[in-house]
């Protein structure tokens, strides 16, 4: 699917849920259910009784958070509801500074259809704290905390046009949803945050993302199992670890991952590019039809990346063999530079080997200050090749 077909669907989407919010829907003002905008005091009960009243309604209703800084402690908006609800943020809703150990959302939306969160507002999660004793990147007996935003079984939403701000886990989480956009969603974190990522998306089917300008401490954008029919778009990355699908199999059960499109993106002084990564030693699992196109990369540390030896911190057997089998993969027009000599990696299973996957365009230079020639490295894969090739793909 081309980008311009893959706008044209996000506009349809978007005219399909926006039809829902008419200009004289039911308008529900928060300041007048008690939320006061002292950056103190929780509107965590404000926000319940608007959302009721909202859900509630049989026509199109809005609710509006206005400018200004508003405490909210944590609230889950739950459905179904009875008609097209919208939520405008204006202002910033600023989360405790405090430590909690829940896995939990701060702010979770849930079995909601026909949905629409906007505004310019922000999402301050201050999770400052949080990241000095987040270890989930060194220990699978780790503590999780709140991440910002979750999105939980919504389907027909359009998220657009708000900010996530130093999140204390992952920023936005989708689970279960259905014909989701994210249109010009920004996410800001320093590079010191860890598994601070963007975008993670599991099980769900049919997730849009366009011009994100996403900056943070993992990946920007990460997809789980179960991830169907997702189209990624116009990304700005950079910090963070790039664009992954995976880590899979390391769950028993997972779903397979199929029909990934990311397309038109720049990413810069990332640790990783375009990744697909799997855990060795794994559950069996399915990732395929999977398109990489038109990537600019800017001293990006591993441009184009297969690594089913995927173990962090030691935390697996690196010499079993992943059981995630990988096919129907392209990666082309590739182009910029890479921090590191090895700018192209397919690492495949053993057991396993990559299938189907197509190589053509790449045109990556070094930019690293060793005397190094650029380089690529493959094992467990027979890629198709085509076009310019630089560094030259599975060369001995």
């Amino acid at each position: 699917m081309d980008t311009k077909t893959n706008k044209i669907i996000i506009i349809i989407t978007l005219l399909v849920v926006s039809s829902f919010s008419i200009n004289n829907a039911q308008v529900f003002d928060v300041t007048k259910y008690g939320a006061k905008a002292d950056g103190v005091t929780s509107i965590e009960q404000a926000m319940m009784s608007t959302w009721k009243k909202a859900c509630a309604s049989t026509s199109p209703s809005k609710i509006i958070i206005p400018k200004g800084t508003f405490a909210l402690t944590k609230v889950k908006f739950q459905g179904p509801c009875k008609s097209h609800v919208e939520i405008q943020l204006q202002g910033t809703l600023k989360a405790p500074a405090h430590i909690t150990t829940k896995s939990e959302g701060w702010v979770t939306f849930e079995h909601i259809d026909k949905f629409t969160l906007g505004g310019s507002g922000t999402f301050d999660g201050q999770g400052k704290a949080a990241w000095k004793l987040n270890d989930c990147h060194k220990s699978i007996k780790c503590t999780f905390y709140l991440m910002n935003l979750r999105f939980n079984f919504v389907s027909n939403a359009i998220i657009r046009d708000i900010t996530s701000l130093d999140s204390k886990n992952f920023h936005v989480n989708v689970l279960g949803c259905k014909n989701i956009t994210f249109l010009n969603l920004n996410v800001i974190a320093p590079e010191n945050s860890p598994n601070t990522n963007g975008i993670h998306i599991g099980r769900s089917d049919g997730v849009y993302i366009t011009d994100p300008i996403i900056k943070t401490g993992g990946d920007c954008i990460s997809l789980g199992d179960g991830s169907k029919n997702i189209h990624i778009t116009s990304v700005s990355c950079g910090p963070g670890h790039g664009i992954s699908v995976g880590s899979l199999g390391r769950y028993a059960k997972e779903e397979p991952v199929s029909g990934v499109w990311v397309k038109d993106c720049t990413l810069t002084n990332t640790e990783n590019g375009v990744r697909i990564k799997t855990w060795p030693s794994s559950n069996p699992g399915i990732a395929s039809d999977m398109h990489f196109e038109n990537i600019k990369m800017v001293n990006v540390s591993n441009p184009i990346l297969i690594d089913q030896q995927y173990c962090p911190w030691n935390q697996c057997n690196r010499d079993a063999s992943s059981l995630v089998q990988i096919n129907d993969v392209s990666f082309k027009n590739i182009h910029g530079t890479s921090f590191t000599p090895l700018a192209v990696k397919l690492a495949c299973s053993a057991k396993y080997p990559c299938k189907n996957v197509v190589l053509g365009g790449i045109n990556l230079s070094y930019s690293g200050s060793t005397s190094e020639k650029i380089s690529s490295e493959c094992s467990n894969i027979v890629p198709s090749l085509s076009g310019n090739q630089s560094p030259k793909i599975c060369a001995k």
